[in-house]
Formats: structure tokens, C-alpha cells, sequence
């Protein structure tokens, strides 16, 4: 029996890294990121008679997804790539060693380091109590999962975007999407791509106002701000935000839109109600212009069980680092979260189910980028041209790490040095997760 035309066989794959610093320190209630490490995976697959190279890349984030204080960072760094070592060497096996549709290859691959066999992965790495997150490990498996799709775009001539046109059979995604998980995808992705998207700008609690604010709305048209806030004090955060969007209509910014993310430090839901009366209070503009709230409190959604429902009714809140697993959808729509923050750091076969999954449950999504540069970007751009979600797509690369995207230029510049404060991805037929070159 032929395989389908769209299915795969893992047949190689490696990981290389690099070393990134940041332009300006980004502040994250959990300390402050000053460099980082870029994970690049290379794939090799076999679709029919075709065989194709595939690429992926990934920040490689532990203070975002492996806050552990008794590591210094430089160890958790090096553990996060001695995983992602294991994984390109034992890749076939993971995604389960037969051919499948590459949804199917990211969602056993996911599975199985995330999931089953997660210690085999840095069981002799890290003590006992301080093992990394699963967050971290999917971090860890997004680049080859990436690569994945690349590579069988290239091999069949076509957008990672358009493999669910032919009857693909997805039995692992079909579990959580009421048996048509080829349908669902292929619906949430069909709308006319849109190759231009809002720029946003990351203010941070330490940024000088409006200084902070003249260069992004000043020369790129920015009117998008997610705000990182402390969590702690209602109050000075509603003052915070109010004196952003001050600052921002003072520079000349119009159609201002603001999200919030505290990275958990919110102790509960009542803290973030009072946090959204303080600053209705304080400013009903910058009330307005609040379009949804990150991950206000503790990302394990079990452990720090909160009901959303009234916050919600204000504005929405939205599920980020507490996603790890699509068996946490139905209690994260039973506690009332508004919707899920997708990022592909959590793997591209991830996003596309649980996105697809949120949207057939009258959940809203977002796209954040966890600041990547270069062909990260360029994935979450596409991702976002295609997804209905209701911010675009943040991409902080070229706030923060502007120097990464230097050898993407000049055929994303566009992308990377955005204009009246939009992203524009270039023209171009889409092959696999890139547009080609003219």
C-alpha cells in the first residue's frame, strides 16, 4: 500500500546553537533576560519518493519556562540544549518511527517527551525537585516539530499551511477534535492569508515614560503595547497602564491597544478584578483600550484554580504558560478562561489543536513569539496570517534582538523593520514554513 501524499518518515535530524544578546534587558516578573540561545534543528524526511530538509529554530527561554531558583541560568541553559541533543538523535523514535501526516509526527513527538518518556530526556541532567518544567521541554521539542512541517512543505511544493485539503487522517488530533481534526484545521486556516500584521511594542516596569514610547510611535507607527506589570499592587499597575496610554496619545498615537501580562505574579482572581476597577477608575481610555489579560497567576491551572468568569465578563483573560497539555482544555474552559495566548514554542502541532479546539468552544486566541527572531518569526508570521487571532502576532525580535534577523534581510525586511506600524511579510508563494525567494 502507498502512503497518503502527504505522510512522512523521520530519517535524520541535528541541532545546532547560538548565542544571543539582547539589545535592551527584558524584565519578566521573574527576573530580567539579558541573553539567550538559539536552537536551530535541520530535518530530513521521506514523503513518497521525495526526500527533503526541513529547519526550525527556537529561544531557548528558561527564566519564561523554567523559573527554577536553585539553578543558575547558565546550568538550566545547558541542560535545555543537552535535551534538545537527545531529541535530534533519537527524533525518529519519538515521533513514533512510520509514516504520518506531520501533525501527527509533532503530536507524538510532543507526546512523547512531554509526556512518557520526559525523565529519559534529563533524568541523570538535574537533581530530584528541581526537573525542568514540561513547558520547558516543549520549548525543547517546537524547533524540530517546526522543521518537521518544513521539511514536507518543501518535499510536496506547499505551504505547511495547506496539508489538510485531502482527507488527511489525523487519529491523535481527531481525540480532541470530535473526530474531525483534518476539517477543524483546515477551517480555522482557511481564510485568505494576511501578510499584514500589527506591530506591538513591550513596555516594561522599568521603561521611562514617554521616552520609551518616542522611537516605536514616532518612527514605526506603533499603537500596540503589551505591558509587562508587577501583579503585586493593583493600584500602581492601573496607574502604570493608565500613564502608557497617556504617554502614547501624547506622542500622537491613535487606535491604541493595550494588553497586560504579569507572568503569574497575580495571587488570584480577585487581585486582577480589583487590578480592572482600579484602572476604570483611573482612566476609562486606557480601560478601553485593554484588549485581554496574559496568564494573570500560577500557570499550574490546577494548583492555582481560580473562577474566571467575572474578569472574564470585563475583559478577557487568557491562558498562557498553564497550557501544557490539551488535556487541560476542559478545565480551563470550565474555569472560565477567555481563551489560550498560542505560542509555537509549545510546538506548531500543538498550537494548530489547541487553537482549533478553543475556537469550536467559543474561545478566543492570541499569538505571542516569545521575542524569536529570524525563522521563528517568519513561522509565527505565517501562522498568524492564516489564524483568526485577535492580535496578530507579537514579534519583539526587533525590539530586543534586532542584530538576529540581520541575514533574513533583505527579503523579510518588511517583516523585521515594520512601517506604519505594520509587519508585512513578503510576497511569494509559501513553501512549507518560509516564503521563497524571488
Amino acid at each position: 500500500m502507498s502512503m497518503p501524499a502527504n505522510a512522512a518518515v523521520v530519517t535524520g535530524a541535528s541541532v545546532t546553537f547560538c548565542r544571543r544578546a539582547f539589545a535592551s534587558p527584558l524584565t519578566l516578573s521573574s527576573g530580567t533576560i539579558t541573553h539567550i540561545t538559539e536552537a536551530c534543528a535541520e530535518v530530513h524526511v521521506a514523503v513518497g519518493g521525495r526526500e527533503a530538509i526541513g529547519h526550525g529554530s527556537m529561544y531557548l527561554s528558561d527564566l519564561w519556562a523554567w523559573p527554577e531558583p536553585t539553578l543558575a541560568t547558565a546550568e538550566r541553559d545547558r541542560i535545555l540544549r543537552t535535551i534538545c541533543q537527545r531529541i535530534a538523535a533519537d527524533l525518529a523514535d519519538h515521533v513514533g518511527g512510520g509514516p504520518a501526516h506531520p501533525l501527527e509526527l509533532g503530536l507524538h513527538l510532543h507526546e512523547s517527551c512531554c509526556e512518557r518518556h520526559a525523565t529519559n530526556l534529563y533524568g541523570d541532567l538535574v537533581p530530584r525537585g528541581a526537573e525542568p518544567t514540561k513547558l520547558a521541554v516543549a520549548m525543547c521539542v517546537s524547533p524540530f516539530d517546526a522543521a518537521i512541517h518544513d521539511a514536507v512543505g518543501v518535499a510536496l511544493n506547499r505551504s505547511a499551511m495547506d496539508l489538510y485539503d485531502d482527507g488527511a487522517a489525523l487519529p491523535t488530533a481527531d481525540r480532541w477534535l470530535a473526530g474531525s481534526g483534518a476539517l477543524a484545521i483546515r477551517e480555522m486556516l482557511g481564510r485568505p492569508s494576511d501578510r499584514r500584521l500589527p506591530v506591538w511594542w513591550i513596555v516594561g516596569p522599568g521603561d521611562v515614560l514617554p521616552d520609551a514610547l518616542a522611537t516605536p510611535v514616532g518612527q514605526w507607527g506603533v499603537s500596540r503595547f503589551k505591558m509587562k506589570i508587577m501583579g503585586r499592587d493593583a493600584r500602581a499597575d492601573a496607574e502604570r497602564t493608565a500613564a502608557v496610554y497617556a504617554a502614547a496619545r501624547q506622542l500622537g498615537a491613535s487606535d491604541i491597544t493595550i494588553s497586560v501580562d504579569s507572568n503569574e505574579a497575580n495571587p488570584d482572581a480577585e487581585s486582577v478584578a480589583d487590578y480592572l476597577e482600579a484602572l476604570a477608575s483611573k482612566s476609562r481610555e486606557a480601560f478601553e483600550a485593554l484588549a485581554y489579560l496574559e496568564q494573570p497567576t500560577g500557570r499550574d491551572i490546577q494548583q492555582h484554580a481560580f473562577d474566571w468568569h467575572t474578569v472574564g465578563a470585563r475583559k478577557p483573560v487568557l491562558l498562557d504558560e498553564g497550557l501544557t497539555s490539551l488535556g487541560l482544555l476542559d478545565e480551563a474552559k470550565r474555569q472560565g478562561w477567555s481563551g489560550l495566548a498560542m505560542k509555537t514554542c509549545k510546538g506548531h502541532s500543538f498550537v494548530l489543536v489547541a487553537a482549533a479546539w478553543a475556537l469550536g468552544h467559543d474561545m478566543v486566541i492570541s499569538l505571542q513569539d516569545l521575542t524569536n527572531p529570524g525563522r521563528a518569526a517568519i513561522h509565527a508570521a505565517l501562522l498568524a496570517a492564516r489564524l483568526p487571532t485577535m492580535n496578530g502576532v507579537e514579534l519583539n525580535s526587533r525590539q530586543f534582538t534586532p542584530e538576529a534577523n540581520v541575514d533574513w534581510l533583505p527579503q523579510y525586511g518588511g517583516l523585521f523593520e515594520p512601517r506604519d506600524g505594520v509587519h508585512r511579510l513578503p510576497a511569494g508563494r509559501v513553501v512549507g514554513l518560509h516564503v521563497e525567494a524571488h
